[in-house]
């Protein structure tokens, strides 16, 4: 018999302060990121990259004050799968749970980054874009690796990713201004098609196409630790702050010097033209730098691996918290007592990474459509936060001034983070995320929900006409659609039909919440 939603999270240890959160955030943004998202940024946009990257940052900060306030009103572990349910029902919490188990796939990334790094040393692991049936045999491997070094305490997880979270810091940083020393080239703003070869909507484009949304992303992580964390109020905020804020000066670092760096034999087509399999570690060797090469292939094990290391742990918090929303089986919610960790969702996860591994070979492949899994995530949360601001006696802690103009702004700007992935990879994730639905359907036939189906899927109506309308545009859009919807229109019209689903996913969480209060005031009489 497995004990109570309430009991498993009393299981939860809270040993983790400020800078063990702050190095979970950083390490969780700064992981294969760093190693290809400056080549696939510059070959999007080319030097006006960086401001794809300024632009992520902003963004990416305002969302980050919706969840913050969400983690310091309702500290809970996997928090960011568990306030959408709070808010908008069992319809948007079972299709948002489904998009975070398939998230998981963001693990997969940062495993398949490192393969694709140690093919310098061992080139049968990676040929063609794609992993080799002995790159996925390691692959598999290593995964079970991370999976092993989760299942202890959460206090020797947070030493042993301190540490992982020095040597992050320091390669990056020696990377930048070995490069700069080497291989600085003023002209690289002007030369090739000047600052902006192909447009200023490419800065758009490289968001996520690039890489760049998937390489800022990942400052949730200390919200979904808030429930294993010692005054999550105060420390919290802080910690997402402070690692989204060094993440993006390292990433802005690392876009300069790879720009200037790059040699203009490989910009004989054009940025476009640039490939490098290893990005860094090549553009090291091309510059004779083989002391920083060597270091940089080392790296590209540990700092991935350090991502990936601390994805296994988050995800098992969200499965964790999949299982206390009935999305899962609550077989998965158990958490060994000894620990005060949910091993059930460990292995339930490694399962999904390993079938992650297979669909997809490359890098960029995986974090396009993983991105758009994590924005509809951001999207939810910040209707959540304005359900739990506006609904009868609804509260927040009030840590963000502004949330009513706060709130809407993020859902907005998720949206078209999500939309401008462009149409080759909405045309996989959306769809996927729809299959959500069918979930909510099983699951309510099989054990019910405690409302009528019909009043579920009313309440969270929003959602699926949001996910299929957004298909629908980036097929019209300008964003690898057929452009029946040119640029800036399209972009403007997702803004306008964002505003309109953000008021009525609103109305529809007030709605849920009144007929919660009903009910439990109906219980308590």
């Amino acid at each position: 018999m497995i004990p109570s939603a309430r009991t498993q999270e009393r299981r939860l240890r809270r040993d983790l302060g400020f800078w063990g959160l702050t190095a979970i955030a950083f390490s969780n943004i700064v992981g294969s990121g760093w190693l290809f998202a400056a080549m696939y940024a510059a070959r999007t946009a080319g030097p006006a990259s960086l401001l794809s990257w300024v632009g992520a940052g902003l963004l990416c900060m305002l969302v980050a004050l919706v969840m913050i306030e969400l983690g310091a009103s309702r500290p809970e572990g996997g928090g960011t799968v568990r306030w959408p349910l709070y808010a908008s029902g069992r319809l948007v919490g079972t299709v948002i749970g489904w998009s975070v188990l398939l998230s998981v796939g963001g693990t997969a990334a940062e495993i398949s980054a490192i393969m694709q790094y140690a093919a310098h040393y061992l080139p049968g692991l990676y040929r063609d874009g794609s992993l080799t049936i002995s790159g996925l045999g390691v692959a598999a491997t290593l995964s079970i690796v991370l999976t092993a070094l989760n299942w202890f305490a959460v206090r020797l997880f947070a030493r042993l990713n301190n540490l992982l979270t020095v040597f992050k810091i320091a390669v990056p940083l020696l990377t930048v201004v070995a490069l700069l020393v080497s291989g600085w080239d003023s002209s690289r703003l002007t030369d090739h098609g000047g600052f902006a070869p192909y447009g200023y909507a490419a800065c758009l484009s490289a968001l996520a196409g690039g890489g760049i949304v998937y390489s800022v992303n990942g400052f949730q992580a200390p919200l979904d630790f808030s429930g294993e964390t010692r005054n999550p109020r105060r420390t919290v905020p802080a910690a997402v702050l402070v690692g989204i804020g060094l993440a993006v000066l390292m990433y802005l670092a690392l876009q300069v010097a790879f720009l200037f760096a790059v040699p203009d034999s490989a910009l004989t087509h054009g940025w476009q033209g640039v490939n490098f399999d290893s990005p860094f570690g090549q553009l090291a060797l091309v510059l004779n730098l083989h002391w920083l090469s060597t270091l940089l292939y080392a790296d590209a094990v540990v700092s991935p691996g350090g991502s990936a290391y601390v994805g296994v742990a988050l995800d098992a918090r969200h499965t964790y918290a999949l299982a206390k929303n009935g999305t899962l089986p609550r077989f998965f919610m158990a958490v060994e007592q000894r620990s005060g960790i949910p091993r059930r969702a460990l292995v339930l996860n490694l399962a999904v990474i390993l079938v992650f591994l297979l669909p997809f070979g490359g890098w960029q492949d995986i974090v396009s459509v993983m991105g758009d899994m994590y924005l509809l995530t951001y999207a939810a949360c910040a209707v959540a936060a304005a359900v739990f601001l506006t609904a009868p006696g609804g509260r927040t802690a009030g840590w963000v001034p502004g949330l009513r103009w706060t709130a809407p702004v993020a859902f907005v700007v998720s949206a078209e983070f999500v939309y401008w992935s462009g149409w080759r990879d909405l045309r996989l994730a959306l769809p996927l995320v729809l299959a959500g639905l069918l979930v909510f359907l099983a699951m309510h036939r099989s054990t019910g929900t405690g409302r009528p189906l019909t009043a579920e899927l009313a309440t969270g109506a929003w959602l699926v006409v949001f996910l299929a309308v957004l298909t629908l545009l980036s097929w019209l859009g300008s964003f690898g659609g057929s452009g029946r919807l040119p640029a800036p229109w399209d972009s403007l019209t997702v803004a306008v039909f964002g505003i309109a689903v953000y008021f009525w996913a609103v109305r529809s969480g007030v709605r849920v919440q009144a007929v919660r209060t009903h009910t439990d005031s109906l219980a308590q009489g």
